[in-house]
């Protein structure tokens, strides 16, 4: 038996050496109770935890994108069992090893971001080694003999026994080999497991595993008994699972930072970090933020500037041009008085050669003002050129196609979209 288990051990680490130079793949060690729930020990064991023993698992996975997985395991651990009442007094404790392939779902990598702690299930087949012994006699080699009155005793239950028995206390020391007297079973089976778990997250190669299994064997003989439907065992385990994959390339891995700490896009000798005016015109002279310069603090670069000579305090275009003040003024009165008059006589007289004498005139007052105006969305199906203006055609047209249901204007959009025009 120590043999066969030493080389399952050694077929495992095989295993894992020679399959660890793929990507996804990881190996589990774990360790826990194993619980035997056959027909010895139903009858009579006050401590349902005192059948219970240890087992271990060395298992190998190959992870199948975010959910799917497959593994292959090797286990070792024993199982026991014990009846103590007045219709039973069996006992039993089998080594078992065994191995098989499992089928994994986890649920850690649903989502965009990956889960800390998450849960995942596991099925699969198995095949399994057993050899019952039995605790049928004490470290003299004397036999057990359960009595009535709950003792054990080196003979046999009668009246005229009880006065030259000796009480034995057993030693749990399973020494004697089962075997059913009727039959020659095997002591080896098929398994099938059934189990989940959660994962607890341990950096990038590891993580913790906590889980419980449920064993269905496809023999009844574990226990060396037989009396109706196949035995089973549940497992409660924690171990660590280690990942020998390659670590995935984060969204900056490609990123060279020190290039964009040393990059100087509009070459002018200051770092982008440091620059307060990126985009300087290649040639033209900076200082240490990188900004021309402007010597007469007008706001507008000397590059750009058309009047260098601004007197301080000035206001100025966006050509660094001195603003005539009462021109300015004169201008927006010209505007506001034909912006009046314009809304007046179209509503009491509205026509499109109106419209278009309107139309006219602001043209003239924008060419001498400069002002302009950008078109809002809501009226973005009525500029049918596409200029960014709405024009007196543009304004009969959209009516039009208004009672010809051709667009979305309704009687409101129209006022407001004539409103507009006088105001653009």
């Amino acid at each position: 038996m120590k043999r066969i288990y030493t080389k399952l051990v050694l077929v495992a680490f095989s295993s894992v050496i020679t399959l660890t130079s793929y990507a996804q793949l990881s190996v589990t060690a774990q360790a826990g109770g194993l619980k035997y729930l056959g027909d010895v020990g139903k009858h009579g064991n006050a401590n349902f935890f005192s059948d219970m023993r240890i087992g271990y698992n060395l298992g190998v996975e190959y992870r199948i994108g975010k959910i799917l997985g497959i593994g292959i395991d090797g286990m070792y651990g024993k199982l026991a069992g014990t009846d103590n009442d007045k219709t039973s007094h069996l006992n039993f404790q089998s080594t078992i090893m065994g191995g098989g392939l499992n089928v994994f779902a986890f649920f850690d990598k649903l989502g965009e971001k990956e889960k800390n702690v998450a849960p995942y299930i596991h099925a699969g087949f198995g095949y399994l080694m057993f050899d019952p012994y039995g605790d049928l006699r004490d470290k003299n080699g004397t036999a057990y003999n359960y009595w009535s009155d709950g003792s054990i005793r080196n003979l046999a239950d009668l009246p005229a026994n009880e006065s030259t028995s000796v009480i034995l206390k057993r030693d749990y020391d399973y020494e004697t080999q089962l075997k059913d007297s009727l039959k020659n079973y095997a002591r080896n089976t098929f398994y099938i497991p059934v189990g989940l778990g959660a994962k607890f997250k341990m950096g990038y190669r590891a993580s913790l595993r906590v889980g419980a299994t449920y064993n269905i064997a496809l023999s009844d003989y574990i226990d060396n008994y037989k009396k109706g439907g196949n035995d089973s065992w549940a497992s409660a385990y924690v171990g660590v699972n280690v990942h020998f994959g390659k670590k995935p390339k984060d969204a900056y891995s490609n990123v060279d930072f020190s290039a964009i700490d040393n990059s100087d896009s509009d070459g002018d000798g200051v770092k982008d970090i440091s620059d307060m005016c990126l985009g300087t015109p290649k040639g033209v002279k900076v200082d240490s933020k990188g900004c021309p310069e402007d010597k007469d603090e007008d706001g507008v670069f000397d590059y750009q500037d058309k009047e260098l000579t601004t007197k301080k305090g000035a206001k100025v275009d966006g050509n660094g041009v001195t603003i005539d003040e009462d021109a300015l003024a004169k201008r927006q009165l010209e505007w506001d008085s034909l912006s009046t008059e314009r809304s007046e006589g179209f509503n009491a007289a509205p026509s499109l050669s109106y419209l278009q004498n309107v139309e006219a005139k602001s043209k003239e007052v924008k060419a001498a003002t400069g002002k302009t105006s950008k078109l809002p969305a809501e009226f973005a199906e009525a500029d049918l050129n596409k200029d960014g203006e709405i024009s007196a055609s543009e304004i009969t047209q959209t009516i039009d196609g208004f009672f010809e249901g051709a667009n979305s204007f309704n009687v409101e959009k129209i006022n407001r979209l004539i409103d507009y025009f006088f105001e653009q």
